[in-house]
């Protein structure tokens, strides 16, 4: 995961870390080194090599004041409070004046896939996804990407996904000039959510981890999948899977085993998968320009022949 020259951290930032690490262990805790890590777009990204032998991942902000790692923080510590998969530990994070915002992590190493990789993906994705209590939503907003997130709970998960999900990416669009298609089908696309989305009721609610795409896991050193960024919630576990079938896509080993432990109910493959991929795709629009419109329309086109 190390790649390119050294980075170097802000003073002040360095002199923050090196207090969360030496409080944790009880003795001065020096960084030696700083290299950059690949993979983000949207924050700086490094391992850092200490005087105790140990590397940590840090992740800090481009000068700006957010609680963005406060909200991540949430997140991989409830992913691992619910998965036997491998989830970075939670060192610490920056409070809600610090500038830059910043989140310390254990340092977790790429490395190449066992055997069974996709098969534990898909049957650990399974277990998260065994049926929960609690309303659909989250106990706090977080972010996708770099977008913020409502989680405002609810019972009604077809109100839930319109509300939280497919509107407020929707209406930034429009205010950056993006609209993906005509207010009529989207207003006919509010209507028929009821419907497309009333079999997903009886699948329950879930943990999903909100941004399940090909970047945000990877084989651990031992082989074994890695899951990271989350933007965690309570909602249909087919969210995930849209997800998954998008920017890239996992290997059919992965959905076979996930199947195999939970099966798909009627109706994904021809409405819901389209109605839940319109949220990430709606956010690329936001977040990337123009060239994911058409994506959307797609798919919003396809959620609203279906049935």
């Amino acid at each position: 995961m190390r790649a390119g020259p050294p980075r170097a951290l802000p003073s002040a930032l360095k002199e923050r870390v090196e207090v969360v690490l030496s409080n944790q262990v009880a003795r001065t805790v020096e960084i030696l080194e700083t290299a950059p890590v690949a993979g983000g777009c949207i924050h700086q990204a490094a391992c850092l090599s200490t005087n105790t032998g140990e590397d940590f991942f840090l992740k800090w902000t481009r000068g700006a004041v957010s609680d963005v790692f406060a909200a991540e923080a949430d997140g991989l510590s409830a992913l691992r409070e619910s998965t036997g998969l491998t989830i970075p530990e939670v060192i610490g994070n920056s409070d809600a004046l610090e500038n830059p915002a910043w989140l310390l992590l254990e340092y977790i190493p790429r490395g190449g896939p066992a055997p069974d990789y996709a098969e534990h993906l898909g049957e650990a994705l399974a277990t998260l996804h065994e049926a929960r209590e609690g309303p659909y939503g989250w106990h706090r907003s977080n972010y996708i990407g770099s977008l913020p997130q409502a989680n405002t709970t609810m019972d009604d998960w077809s109100t839930f996904w319109w509300t939280e999900r497919l509107e407020p990416q929707l209406a930034l669009a429009r205010d950056n000039g993006r609209p993906p298609g005509l207010d009529r089908d989207w207003a006919a696309l509010e209507s028929k959510l009821p419907e497309l989305l009333e079999d997903a009721v009886e699948d329950g609610r879930s943990i999903l981890h909100g941004d399940l795409w090909s970047g945000n896991v990877y084989p651990g050193p031992d082989g074994g999948p890695v899951l990271v960024d989350p933007a965690v919630y309570r909602g249909h576990r087919e969210v995930d899977l849209a997800m998954t079938e998008l920017f890239g896509g996992f290997p059919e080993a992965f959905y076979t085993a996930y199947e195999n432990r939970r099966p798909l109910t009627d109706g994904y493959r021809d409405a819901r998968l389209h109605v839940y991929q319109l949220y990430p795709l709606l956010v690329h629009v936001n977040l990337f320009g123009g060239s994911y419109v058409n994506g959307a329309e797609g798919a919003l086109q396809k959620a609203l022949r279906a049935r």
